[in-house]
């Protein structure tokens, strides 16, 4: 570890902006990889940003280039198992949901705590999260096991995919607990403001999937040939080390966040605070997700090569996003850290400045992905009614960027602060009130078909940005106590 470095009493803390030159620059991206510890109450809010966001952009970046590879590997089998990774993702999504929305809750808890330099709690509650997250995996582990293949069916999977590929399912589902453990430890390291320990762990993960993936799709050399499966048990090999590793740091006493024996052990108040924030959060990312099952069983109505299209798409436009989401991430952080350091204003500048930074990327990303979007379809499967669906599905979707942008950063800001209600209510509105219902009436009343599915998209994420930053200047998140 290095050794301590303040924010505001690093080497180029006190320069002027005019000062601040490129090697400057290096060194703060190289201390921020390395996992320099930094002081995000004080100093430049943009290079606060700067520093939390790098590591937290290369960690997404990381899990978007896993999602791509996954499926690069997969689409070599066939329609019918890329449409099984799709409808078992969107199943997944709930998992994914459950996660999140704890994650969210521990970052806010863990964020002011570290704001009050108070690491003791810190860790207490950490552990809380910890065990809440191995609780809930166990009911969802047994679900996988003994009803993959009707859940496929409830989904409306083929006949031969539940015959042929339900075993992806299964081993998902079964092995939930390393994705619920991955996102909870990575939140608890991201709320102390080590960033660079999520980025090393999900580096670690999934650089092992993606050597495993191939291995175990097509049975190179010793390893057995698991088709579709093989994608799965990749996955869980991956994703399972890197849980061994997040316990072996949370166990080093040397972090800026460490565990010992005598916080091992369970504190209703913190549990208390933990659930009462996670309900908002699970409910927020709950309704966001289930939207997206929605929008898969109505893309089902038209056939395997539609889903499968979508599902490469979608995949695609996660690769443009989760980068992104690295930068919701270190809103989140700022937010709760400055609350917690009773600086309200320097929390909401953070924010502002984020979503800018945020916009002019997305925007950049939103060109790229419409010129060359067929090109980038192309690189997964070579069926031209493939290549159609995913060409139009990312060509839409990415008119959206711009407020996408606003949207993610908001949400995240609101998350961090502890205020999980008022995205839940938007998520509610713009996902349930609004895109479901268009995307049925668009696809199946209109006649659009799946491109009806890819406007209500852009219609109710668009809204979402609007609305979050209508919210967020009312300010009304500042007061939240966590």
């Amino acid at each position: 570890m290095e050794p301590e470095q303040k924010l505001d009493k690093s080497p180029t803390a006190d320069k002027s902006s005019s000062s601040y030159n490129l090697t400057d620059l290096w060194n703060d991206i190289r201390g921020s990889i390395r996992g320099n510890e930094y002081d995000f109450t004080k100093g430049s809010i943009g290079r606060a940003i700067l520093l939390l966001s790098v590591p937290m952009v290369l960690e997404m970046s990381m899990e978007s280039i896993f999602a791509v590879v996954d499926i690069f590997f997969v689409s070599r089998l066939g329609p019918e198992a890329i449409a099984t990774v799709g409808l078992t993702e969107s199943m997944l999504t709930i998992i994914y949901a459950i996660a999140i929305g704890l994650s969210m809750a521990t970052t806010a808890i863990i964020s002011r705590r570290i704001g009050e330099k108070n690491k003791e709690q810190a860790a207490i509650s950490a552990v809380q999260a910890i065990l809440v997250g191995i609780v809930i995996s166990m009911p969802i582990s047994i679900l996988g096991i003994y009803y993959s293949e009707e859940l496929l069916l409830l989904m409306g999977a083929s006949q031969e995919i539940i015959q042929n590929y339900s075993g992806y399912t299964t081993v998902m589902l079964a092995s939930n607990s390393v994705i619920m453990l991955l996102f909870i430890i990575n939140a608890v390291f991201r709320g102390a403001g080590d960033a660079a320990i999520s980025m090393r762990v999900l580096w670690t993960a999934n650089i092992l999937n993606i050597i495993l993936d191939p291995l175990l799709i097509f049975g190179i050399g010793p390893f057995p040939e698991l088709g579709v499966m093989g994608a799965a048990v990749a996955t869980t090999i991956g994703r399972g080390l890197g849980v061994i590793y997040q316990f072996y740091l949370l166990s080093q006493k040397d972090n800026r966040i460490s565990i010992a024996s005598e916080h091992l052990r369970i504190d209703l108040p913190i549990l208390n605070r933990l659930f009462r924030l996670s309900i908002g959060g699970i409910g927020q990312y709950l309704i966001a997700t289930s939207s997206w099952i929605g929008l898969v069983r109505i893309i089902a109505e038209f056939g395997s090569e539609a889903l499968a299209g979508y599902t490469i798409a979608i995949r695609i436009i996660i690769f443009s996003l989760l980068p992104s989401w690295g930068m919701s991430n270190a809103a989140a952080t700022l937010v709760g850290q400055n609350l917690g350091a009773e600086k309200p204003d320097r929390a909401e500048k953070s924010v502002w400045i984020t979503a800018v930074f945020n916009m002019v990327i997305l925007m950049l990303i939103g060109v790229l992905l419409y010129i060359f979007a067929s090109d980038l379809i192309r690189l997964f499967s070579d069926q031209e009614e493939v290549i159609s669906i995913g060409t139009q599905c990312l060509r839409v979707i990415c008119f959206g960027y711009f407020f996408y942008s606003w949207g993610m950063i908001m949400v995240q800001a609101f998350n961090g602060s502890g205020d999980t209600i008022t995205p839940t209510l938007l998520n509610f509105i713009c996902f349930w009130i609004v895109e479901i219902p268009i995307a049925y009436y668009l696809a199946m009343s209109m006649g659009y078909e799946e491109y009806g599915v890819f406007l209500s998209i852009v219609i109710a994420e668009s809204l979402l940005g609007v609305l979050g930053v209508m919210m967020f200047r009312r300010g009304r998140w500042k007061l939240r106590k966590v």
